[in-house]
């Protein structure tokens, strides 16, 4: 059974292209062989030589470029080079050097006995080294053992066994063995390059799908940002700020504001498990659940135990979300704030400077279906006051020493941040917790929402003599910060 990576089309595209250019590297030393034998055949006299050797080398030359063609079209048509074809290009290669001293033993300036050990029996080693090029050991192996055959062929066509030559019969066998050890090299050789190959091949695969991945992730990143709210609603009398930064390209926080049919606005967080594009597709479907109910749902006494048996049905044990929904009434100030084991939600009393951490209804939607949850009554914004609802990004980052930024230094930067717009609240918060954690990694997507009643300054001024006025003089400006 062939190797995976044997029948991967890259794998086969590689061996066809360095096929290729040994192709090409034989064809030139062919070329130059054929112009060293025509001038040295000239220059010599020895034609009948010369027009032998030019037909041998003709017919390697033209079988090599037939080689050169079929490997093209298999690189064109994505299709491999017949078996027989490559057999038989593996035995006419390997025999170049034996036919090369066939031909030399019929030239008069050398004895059987020189041939043997004339420089062209280097040529075995060089068909040998390019066949390691074939990125098959198996066939550099059989490179070597067929060249190693034809050198001991001609020794034995010399006849040395029954005359005595000009060197010991045991330099014969040794050249024999040295071209057969190059031939176990070589196969050792193009063994380790056919590993190299195979990793190179694998590195590009997987370096090519993470740019896919990649790519895909940025555009479900884009497609995330652009669920999230472009601007802040209009109000009179109230500001409202969102912010999310995700851990990865995408993440599992949200947030969201949608006016209702009833003109009373609703403002929603949820944050899902993890991090990552799985929980990016959690909290797009809250999102959209918590969206199609907040216009179905006329009052919001049953509205977190609807939005979990939605979730429920659609996800799987190990996946939930933590959900906070604040409904604000901007006539009357009144705001009712929901939460499904989502936590802290502060509430700043600006009058009093204290901090009031909301409760939960009850557990994280998705869990388990069916479940009820706690009413939560309607409560009173009053001037300057604000609610602001964190993720458990912010609170759970650590510094370099392993300590949590934590909800006391979170409250603290609220408190500091108490007379800021609700934007700057958000800026407050981000930059607090990025000092305090020093540039270490985030692990966790980072969400806030902050809504915030503008505080109302009522002063008393003097405008005796300047315009009609009440009877005191006096007329009353309120200014809203």
């Amino acid at each position: 059974m062939k190797n995976e990576v044997n029948k991967s089309r890259a794998f086969q595209r590689a061996a066809f292209h360095s096929e290729f250019y040994r192709l090409v590297v034989l064809l030139c030393l062919l070329g130059t062989m054929l112009l060293f034998v025509i001038v040295q055949g000239v220059a010599t006299g020895h034609y009948i030589l010369l027009v032998a050797q030019v037909f041998v080398l003709a017919l390697v030359i033209a079988h090599e470029f037939v080689m050169l063609r079929a490997v093209r079209a298999a690189l064109g048509n994505e299709m491999e080079v017949a078996t027989e074809q490559s057999v038989l290009n593996v035995l006419i290669e390997s025999q170049i050097p034996t036919v090369a001293l066939f031909l030399l033993m019929a030239a008069p300036w050398l004895t059987p006995e020189q041939v043997l050990v004339a420089p062209a029996v280097l040529l075995y080693f060089l068909m040998i080294m390019l066949s390691t090029l074939r990125l098959s050991p198996v066939i550099t192996l059989l490179t070597g053992i067929l060249s190693a055959s034809g050198y001991l062929l001609v020794m034995l066509y010399t006849g040395i066994r029954s005359q005595p030559g000009q060197f010991p019969l045991t330099v014969y066998f040794i050249y024999a063995g040295a071209i057969f050890a190059a031939g176990v090299v070589a196969a050792f050789v193009a063994s380790q390059i056919r590993v190299h190959v195979k990793a190179a091949l694998r590195e590009a695969k997987l370096q090519s799908e993470l740019a896919q991945i990649n790519h895909d992730l940025d555009i479900a990143r884009s497609i995330q940002q652009g669920l999230l709210p472009a601007k802040s609603p209009e109000l009179e009398n109230f500001e409202i700020a969102g912010w999310n930064q995700p851990a990865d390209q995408t993440g599992g926080d949200y947030f969201d504001w949608q006016t209702l049919p009833d003109g009373n606005l609703a403002i929603s967080l949820g944050d899902a498990t993890g991090h990552g594009i799985g929980p990016a597709l959690v909290s797009a479907l809250c999102r959209a659940y918590a969206r199609a109910s907040f216009l179905t749902e006329g009052k919001h006494d049953h509205f977190l135990e609807r939005l979990n048996s939605l979730l429920a049905a659609d996800l799987s044990s190990n996946r939930f979300v933590t959900f906070a929904a604040i409904f604000l009434n901007p006539e009357t100030s009144e705001v009712e704030v929901l939460s499904a084991g989502h936590g802290p939600i502060l509430w700043h009393r600006h009058a009093t400077d204290k901090l009031e951490n909301l409760e939960a209804q009850g557990i994280p939607l998705g869990m388990i279906s069916g479940v009820t949850y706690e009413n939560s009554g309607s409560k009173n914004l009053d001037s300057g006051d604000m609610i602001v609802v964190v993720t458990d990004g912010f609170y759970e980052w650590e510094n370099p020493e392993g300590e949590e930024f934590g909800i006391a230094r979170l409250e603290e930067t609220i408190r500091q941040a108490r007379d800021c717009s609700a934007e700057e609240v958000i800026a407050r918060l981000r930059s607090s917790v990025e000092a305090f954690c020093q540039n270490t990694t985030q692990k966790d997507d980072l969400t806030a929402v902050v809504l915030r009643r503008k505080r109302t300054l009522v002063s008393t001024v003097d405008v005796s003599g300047m315009i009609e006025q009440p009877a005191n003089g006096q007329v009353q400006l309120a200014l809203q910060i």
